[in-house]
């Protein structure tokens, strides 16, 4: 359907005799004789569009002038049109001003001419599905991608957790903890931009908003940008506001915003450079100056540097490391606050000058987090906890967490010891990993979930897949709860101690 050429000429002969020359020529077509029909088959699947000039008026500029609006950026839908006068006429002029990829045929036309234009354009349209193709398998590697990398740092933030619980009371180990939970965190949220790459292109990034301050936001980007900075001696002199200043934001794209430019400018500032971040709050709003003395702006770059992928070169001409997209994100994510994001500069070798704005709180105050039991279980009742993973590191570590949440804990290492040792003992919550050999979680959820007194166990999804078909495989195989990875052991907790101490009080005491 994708390769054939859909021709719409409802009035005389044009569209049979077309037909039977692109037939005789082996290039599948089908003729619309409507522009109802026309709509309709455009949807279907069109690798041209053959038209003639009096079939403007009919309906057919209308139904191709539609399809060309919500075609997909892959794809420039090519179309033929055979004119009697060329260009010269209104409606031919509109439908080249509408529809773009127009190739014009002036009547009366060559059969070989007709015959080699729309193989030519139906190559053009092969180049276009190669490039969907790509796109296609992009977003599969970078799926796949995401997973992975979820999948180690469960067992790093799970591990980490461990040690707090051994030493709740060291100070360093605390501070190891705090830089490790941070760093998770973040990247984390990168791993997630990385597979939302088309909700980037298209803006569709949703606010995790809470209320944060911007010395807390500050002392990240530090951490953030403070080694690249060393490494080429550069000093990084930050100056912010005595009193504390309270955002209702997105703390990790706040981060990102600051820290991209930041990173930005230690990246084109020479050794032993300076850069200046100061911050003043200025009629309800947030103003972050990042000043630099690196290698400066020409005027042209100025609005282009916040185009996704784009890279600049330094004065030596190589091309900078990174993806390209900080500047973008950060100017993206700052309007979605409702701020922005502005850069000048006085030209090339005279530094360059980033402003960011930000709305501040000024009345509103931080709601109250719900509470989270200090352990799941209680000193006469212990709840039986399943825990089912192919990663090992992931699932011994978790496993000893719940062990100091005075647990009963069991571990299965695949989908097969899942369901046997659910029939020997039947736990009370199950924490279950989803993407493991030989049989996955889906299926040994859907075999638990048949067996006698399964209804009331709590089931929670550990996975590293977050997209929304993924999502809802996961509560028709029967799981309660969808955690993505690296999930935070406070939200199991909360799960647990609202599903165990009421859903099953005869049985447990939270």
């Amino acid at each position: 359907m994708e390769k054939r050429v859909l021709i719409y000429a409802p009035t005389g002969q044009d569209a049979v005799l077309a037909s039977k020359m692109l037939t005789l020529a082996q290039v599948d077509n089908l003729v619309a004789e409507t522009a109802q029909k026309l709509s309709e088959e455009l949807l279907i699947g069109v690798g041209a569009v053959l038209t003639v000039e009096e079939a403007l008026s009919n309906g057919g500029l209308k139904a191709l002038g539609e399809f060309v609006q919500r075609q997909p950026n892959w794809s420039d839908l090519p179309i033929v049109l055979l004119t009697h006068r060329g260009p010269d006429s209104l409606s031919v002029r509109q439908a080249i001003n509408a529809l773009g990829n127009v190739t014009l045929l002036e009547r009366p036309v060559r059969t070989l001419t007709l015959i080699t234009s729309l193989q030519s354009v139906l190559r053009a349209r092969e180049k276009q599905y190669q490039v969907r193709e790509t796109d296609r398998r992009k977003d599969e590697f970078l799926a796949s991608l995401g997973h992975e990398l979820r999948n180690p740092l469960a067992p790093i933030r799970t591990s980490m957790s461990v040690l707090n619980h051994l030493y709740p009371d060291q100070a360093p180990v605390k501070k190891v903890s705090d830089v490790i939970e941070r760093q998770v965190t973040h990247l984390t949220r990168l791993v997630d931009d990385l597979l939302d790459v088309a909700r980037i292109n298209s803006g569709k990034i949703e606010l995790q908003r809470d209320y944060t301050t911007f010395a807390q936001v500050m002392e990240h980007v530090t951490e953030l940008c403070s080694a690249a900075a060393a490494a080429k001696h550069i000093k990084i002199d930050v100056a912010i506001p005595p009193d504390p200043v309270m955002l209702y934001a997105d703390y990790a794209r706040v981060v990102q915003i600051v820290a991209n430019i930041v990173s930005n400018a230690v990246k084109f500032t020479p050794f032993e450079g300076y850069i200046s971040v100061r911050a003043l709050v200025e009629f309800g709003a947030l103003k972050i100056y990042v000043k630099d003395t690196g290698i400066g702006l020409e005027a042209v770059a100025i609005g282009r540097i916040f185009a996704m992928f784009e890279q600049s070169r330094p004065l030596s001409g190589q091309i900078a490391s990174g993806l390209g997209i900080g500047l973008s994100l950060s100017r993206q994510f700052a309007e979605m606050h409702g701020g922005s994001v502005q850069a000048t500069s006085e030209g090339l070798g005279k530094g360059s000058e980033f402003v960011v704005t930000l709305p501040v709180v000024t009345e509103a105050r931080p709601a109250v987090a719900a509470s989270v039991a200090d352990v799941i279980g209680s000193s006469d009742q212990r709840p039986r906890v399943l825990v089912v993973d192919d990663n090992r590191d992931a699932a011994d570590s978790l496993q000893a967490l719940f062990e100091m949440e005075n647990c009963n804990v069991a571990t299965a290492y695949d989908g097969y010891e899942a369901v046997q040792s659910v029939e020997q003992d039947m736990p009370d919550m199950i924490v279950m990993d989803l993407g493991m050999p030989s049989m996955d979680g889906y299926e040994a959820a859907r075999r638990i979930r048949l067996k006698p007194g399964s209804q009331s166990v709590l089931m929670i999804a550990l996975t590293g897949w977050g997209q929304s078909d993924a999502r809802q495989r996961t509560l028709d195989a029967g799981f309660d709860h969808h955690l993505i990875k690296p999930v935070n052991f406070d939200e199991i907790k909360r799960l647990a101690d609202g599903r165990l101490a009421v859903g099953q009080g005869s049985r447990l005491t939270s």
